[in-house]
């Protein structure tokens, strides 16, 4: 296993050079999508991770330009997790990994994007390591994101993960090879980009409503983000941004901003069946949204927001 050169959190300067770390160690094909930069161990079960945020990007940035969106929080939360796993833990890559669970809270009045990418400091704090054989099997870990030393979001992920046969058993021979699929059509409709705080249509992911809070979710096997490299299943980041969507939609209020998740994964959303996004419920500023799959739910998701 190649080993990872551990980064401290010595400033870019004369003589010091950064570089991302390496992509299969966050499950990523391109290189552009990997946020994190150096890691260092500071206890048994803790961490420091470094990362950088792009000034400009389709999903992670407002299409104004102006924020970071809390999906480019969630995302470096999660590559946290894979990193750890292959370098701090030694889980082979190659293994399959499954998310379980994801929270971040944000504080969206320290998210602007600036003159330069930001640069994060992540403190991960490692709560458990479940082991099959010995072996580390799972890890559930919470994580502190700071910017020039302001505490800017918090955020948590349960994961686990197993190696590719048993993965294959367990997905009843159901490969990340599309053609070998029947997809369902795509919705006829779209929602407009703006009604659901995107620039670009590409990245619209949700239908008109069929009904009060109900609608289709759209599954683009070529989107360069979601699908940066093939699955055999719908994933979790595109879930989670369908539930940010369908809180700006619900009820016509487009200036209800998202700025927290906490999102359960509860089985595989397949790619050859339909998925409905359903606002289930509203207590005060949390909205909670539901993926359903048949008549499964397989992804439900607390979002909090404010008034933009």
């Amino acid at each position: 296993m190649p080993e990872l050169r551990q980064l401290t959190r010595t400033p870019a300067g004369p003589g010091v050079l950064t570089a991302t770390v390496p992509r299969e160690f966050v499950h990523r094909v391109a290189v552009a999508e990997v946020l994190l930069t150096g890691w260092t161990r500071t206890d048994t079960d803790r961490f420091t991770i470094t990362a950088q945020w792009p000034r400009s990007h389709r999903l992670h940035v407002s299409p104004d330009g102006s924020a970071y969106e809390p999906l480019l929080v969630a995302e470096t939360v999660r590559q946290c997790g894979a990193l750890l796993a292959h370098a701090a833990y030694e889980v082979p890559l190659g293994h399959q990994f499954v998310l379980r669970e994801l929270r971040v809270d944000t504080r969206p009045e320290h998210l602007a994007v600036g003159a330069a990418p930001a640069e994060p400091v992540i403190d991960i704090t490692v709560a458990e390591v479940r082991r099959r054989a010995g072996r580390p099997a799972a890890l559930r870990y919470d994580a502190v994101v700071r910017l020039g030393g302001e505490r800017i979001a918090t955020g948590g992920v349960a994961v686990t993960w197993t190696n590719e046969s048993v993965y294959r058993r367990l997905r009843g021979g159901r490969t990340a090879d599309v053609g070998t699929l029947r997809l369902p059509q795509p919705p006829p409709e779209l929602l407009p980009a703006d009604a659901v705080g995107r620039a670009l249509r590409a990245d619209v992911l949700l239908s008109p409503a069929v009904r009060p809070g109900r609608r289709r979710l759209r599954v683009d096997t070529g989107h360069p983000v979601f699908f940066d490299h093939p699955l055999d299943h719908i994933p979790g980041m595109l879930l989670l941004e369908a539930a940010r969507q369908a809180v700006r939609a619900h009820g016509g209020d487009e200036s209800r901003v998202p700025v927290s998740f906490h999102a359960g994964f509860h089985q595989y959303a397949e790619l050859d069946r339909p998925v409905w996004m359903e606002v289930s419920a509203e207590d005060g500023a949390d909205v909670q949204v539901v993926a359903l799959q048949g008549e499964s739910v397989v992804f439900e998701c607390r979002v909090g927001a404010v008034a933009g």
